[in-house]
């Protein structure tokens, strides 16, 4: 367990300073440029990771300021992790940095040091440090997304991200129980071609249901920054391609997703 976590928190750290270093030489004018989420800035971006990583800390360290943020969610399920993201982007630019600093590095050590065998709640399925350290990595790569795209940056794709492609396989039955679906009963296959051109295969060889292609474009997708009618992905069977329309690999609401390129 000790490689397999040491090995996601250099992922993690790895994207999070691609992003780290793209934004700290944005002027307060390019933290103010609107992203492809809706009312959220470069600025709105950082700060829900920052925001984000800090609860995970809490989640892992700090019962009583955890539960405080589980109230909250309650008492607006549909706004509250938004209004926090806007709140902290108040912040100025070289404030905004500083904590998310500060925040990355406590969530590293919150990690390593959290007890072997446990659990720690989250806003869907409570998480162990290996599964907390992978959702942080997707959450980290799909913002940097919308920040990379928001300044018109082409990021460096990395294997990386098989991260998040394994993530999104194994977030299927969460997706459909986001939309009070059935998942289905049985395995799909997965077939992903990796950045660096390696296949990454998940579920049984002759499975009925399938999904292959690019894993940047499933990837993309599973995190609703790409349309599925723009992902290069095929699907063999009904349930596959239901699963391609309803793909989420983050927790909470699902959202209304991108509109389809040229829309």
């Amino acid at each position: 367990m000790t490689d397999l976590l040491d090995g996601l928190l250099a992922d993690l750290k790895a994207e999070g300073d691609q992003l780290w270093n793209t934004v700290s030489g944005v002027d307060e004018e390019g933290w103010r440029t609107p992203t492809p989420a809706p009312g959220w800035t470069v600025a709105t971006q950082v700060a829900h990771l920052l925001w984000t990583d800090e609860v995970a800390v809490f989640a892992a360290t700090d019962k009583e300021a955890w539960d405080a943020v589980v109230l909250g969610a309650i008492g607006d399920p549909d706004g509250f992790v938004d209004a926090q993201a806007l709140e902290v982007a108040r912040l100025a630019p070289s404030a905004l940095l500083a904590r998310w600093g500060a925040a990355r590095e406590a969530l590293t050590t919150a990690l390593r040091e959290f007890p072997g065998g446990q659990r720690m709640p989250w806003f869907g399925p409570p998480m162990s440090p290996a599964s907390m350290a992978t959702a942080r990595f997707m959450e980290t790569w799909a913002h940097s997304l919308d920040v990379y795209e928001a300044l018109g940056i082409e990021p460096p794709v990395t294997d990386r991200i098989r991260n998040v492609a394994h993530l999104g396989v194994r977030t299927r039955d969460f997706a459909y129980s986001v939309h009070r679906l059935d998942p289905p009963a049985e395995e799909f296959r997965v077939e992903l071609t990796a950045p660096s051109g390696d296949t990454w295969t998940w579920g049984p060889e002759d499975a009925a249901q399938r999904v292959s292609g690019p894993a940047y474009d499933f990837c993309r997708l599973v995190t609703q920054r790409i349309n599925r009618e723009d992902a290069d992905l095929v699907a063999v069977g009904e349930g596959a391609e239901k699963w391609l329309s309803i793909a989420q690999a983050f927790a909470g609401p699902s959202g209304e997703g991108r509109a389809r390129s040229g829309e």
